[in-house]
């Protein structure tokens, strides 16, 4: 019995791990909001961007990164692989790239573009990504849901992380409490 059980527990934990290096690494954490409409991800290489754009009809890529962000270890954000993005996005016919570089938290900045690229539905399909896929990408997809498909902060916050517990969207956290407390452009107009 314990042998079964010694199994079964590897064969999860492999599993898991495989997910993990699958997802990560190999669909650079590519995960559909709503389909058809918005996608998130990690960094895709430029040699890989027109395939994901082909397969899901992306016609807007919004770049969450920037240089500068001081967190070489988590984001190493160089500028040439910035460009490298930029113009290998440029080279495929109508799609457009929007840098909209965001920190952890998005400033009052970021939020208006963002809403100023998602308001116009010529820019749909839409791929939001940010260096990992886990961290802004996932944020702005809740935002996203909030705003434009009516889901509430605990629904869309709810979805960025599982489990929630210990991410960096966990009550106490900078990307959490910022979620837990968003209002949306509607809610703000009510007032």
């Amino acid at each position: 019995m314990k042998k079964k059980i010694l199994t079964a527990v590897i064969i999860l934990v492999l599993g898991a791990g495989g997910k993990y290096v699958y997802d990560r690494h190999i669909n650079h954490n590519f995960k559909t909001i709503t389909e058809g409409k918005v996608y998130k991800s990690g960094v895709i290489p430029p040699d890989e961007i027109e395939a994901y754009v082909k397969k899901y009809h992306i016609k807007s890529i919004v770049d969450l990164r920037f240089p500068g962000t001081g967190d070489d270890v988590n984001n190493p954000e160089v500028p040439a692989e910035l460009k490298a993005e930029k113009l290998a996005v440029a080279k495929i016919p109508g799609v457009n790239y929007f840098n909209n570089g965001s920190d952890q938290v998005p400033n009052q900045k970021n939020l208006d573009y963002f809403y100023t690229i998602m308001d116009n539905p010529k820019n749909y399909p839409v791929l939001i990504h940010c260096y990992h896929g886990i961290g802004r990408a996932q944020l702005y997809a809740a935002l996203y849901r909030m705003e434009y498909e009516g889901w509430s902060n605990e629904e869309a916050r709810a979805q960025t992380a599982f489990p929630i517990r210990f991410s960096s969207f966990d009550d106490g956290k900078p990307k959490g409490e910022f979620l837990k407390n968003y209002k949306t452009r509607k809610q703000k107009r009510a007032k």
